[in-house]
């Protein structure tokens, strides 16, 4: 967990900020991170990096455009130097929230926060900063985020106080209310609704800046119509996805390879991890010559067998936690990775 100083340190940033931007990672541990500082100062415009959890230099130009006073970093364990070093040659404040198994940056220009490198922790983004605003009314919001990461907070008993309907009684585990209750449905939502075109995205960020309460995503509106609507059609497509990867299991793994225009990989990951506890998930995506792969292990430390089976693999990189992780790679190294992956699982 962060320390009550570092919390305050945060806070003071955040109350300093006249117009920050908020780069925060494309899933909805970033998205909630995002929502819960933007609500808390209400200014400032946030961006979702796409793609392998990588900040780099080609977002240089969204600062260039909104001429921001902060830059604030959400869920991203890498950034590219050269993206760092653009920021620091304009004397902007950076701070960077993270929770991932990384190396500690050891830069005094940068204001860098990761449970990690305090006591091995990894609550999930949101989570922070859930603690660093402390707005019970975005209670929810903090919920869809922890839940999306596998994590239950503690503040969840005050969720289910306030929102029965969308809970659910009995849970077993953060994923149990994902894929279980409505709260779980409206975090699908939200996450569906980032992988959208950019317009909508932008437009959705807008809707949830200013949104009273859950309920109001679930109610069809002009201000929630393209949501819903793009989130029934993704869903259609992600279960014939998972039905289909359901089908895939071979000895200890699930081995499920596709492509199209639904890059999901992450999404089905965890729920084949939900749903097969015992096995190990191994999920590509492929696209042109680039696999973006998701591996999820419940029983085994799967960070460490990725990062094992990606040496001397010169297009790949990959990270993440202890059980789950994602890689990217080009597509003719996919096959040396797969090989080494198994050979690595049969040995624990």
């Amino acid at each position: 967990m962060l320390t009550e100083k570092q919390i305050l340190e945060i806070r003071e940033h955040l109350e300093k900020a006249q117009n920050p931007l908020f780069f925060f990672d494309n899933d909805n541990d970033g998205l909630c991170s995002f929502l819960l500082l933007r609500r808390f100062i209400k200014t400032g415009k946030g961006v979702a990096v796409k793609g392998a959890h990588h900040l780099n230099l080609n977002y240089y130009r969204r600062v260039d455009e909104l001429k921001p006073d902060y830059i604030f970093i959400l869920d991203i364990p890498v950034v590219q130097k050269e993206f760092l070093e653009k920021v620091k040659q304009e004397n902007l404040p950076i701070v960077w929230i993270d929770h991932h198994d990384v190396d500690r940056i050891q830069d005094e220009e940068i204001y860098y926060y990761n449970p990690y490198h305090n006591d091995k922790t990894n609550e999930p983004v949101t989570y922070l900063c859930y603690k660093i605003t402390n707005k019970k009314e975005d209670n929810w919001i903090g919920v869809i985020g922890c839940i999306s990461d596998c994590y239950l907070p503690d503040f969840y008993s005050d969720f289910e106080k306030k929102y029965p309907e969308l809970s659910k009684k009995n849970i077993k585990s953060a994923f149990d209310l994902l894929y279980n209750s409505e709260i779980g449905k409206i975090a699908k939502i939200l996450d569906f609704a980032l992988k959208d075109r950019t317009s909508n995205v932008v437009n959705m960020l807008k809707f949830m800046m200013k949104v009273k309460g859950p309920r109001d995503i679930l109610e069809e509106n002009s201000y929630t119509r393209n949501i819903l609507s793009h989130f029934k059609e993704m869903d259609i497509k992600y279960q014939k996805l998972i039905s289909r990867a359901r089908e895939c299991v071979d000895g200890k793994i699930i081995y499920f390879q596709y492509g199209g225009d639904l890059s999901v990989s992450s999404n089905l990951s965890s729920q084949l991890s939900f749903e097969f506890p015992e096995k190990i998930i191994f999920v590509v995506y492929v696209k042109g010559d680039d696999a973006n792969i998701s591996l999820r292990g419940q029983k085994i430390d799967i960070r460490k067998i990725t990062l094992e089976a990606i040496k001397g693999l010169d297009s790949a990189r990959g990270g993440g936690h202890e059980h789950a992780t994602g890689a990217k790679m080009s597509i003719d190294d996919l096959e040396k990775f797969k090989k080494k992956v198994e050979e690595l699982v049969e040995l624990e």
